[in-house]
C-alpha cells in the first residue's frame, strides 16, 4: 500500500458490549421414569454429553 492509501483507512474504535447466549447442549441422567429424569436434570442432576450451537443472542449493552 502506498502511504497515500495507509493515510484513506479509517481508524478502528474499539466497543465492548455485554452479550447473553443461549445454546443447546445435550445431558444424559440415569432414572427410572422419565418424570424422575426431568427432576434430576432440573436439579442440577446428569452428565453433559456435547456442548450445542449457538442459537440466538442479544447485545444488551454496546460502548463506545
Amino acid at each position: 500500500m502506498t502511504d497515500a492509501a495507509l493515510k484513506r483507512k479509517p481508524k478502528l474504535k474499539t466497543f465492548h458490549a455485554t452479550v447473553q447466549v443461549t445454546r443447546t447442549e445435550q445431558w444424559y441422567v440415569e432414572a427410572a421414569t422419565v418424570e424422575e429424569a426431568r427432576a434430576l436434570l432440573a436439579a442440577g442432576q446428569g452428565h453433559r454429553s456435547s456442548i450445542g450451537d449457538c442459537l440466538h443472542f442479544e447485545i444488551d449493552r454496546l460502548d463506545g
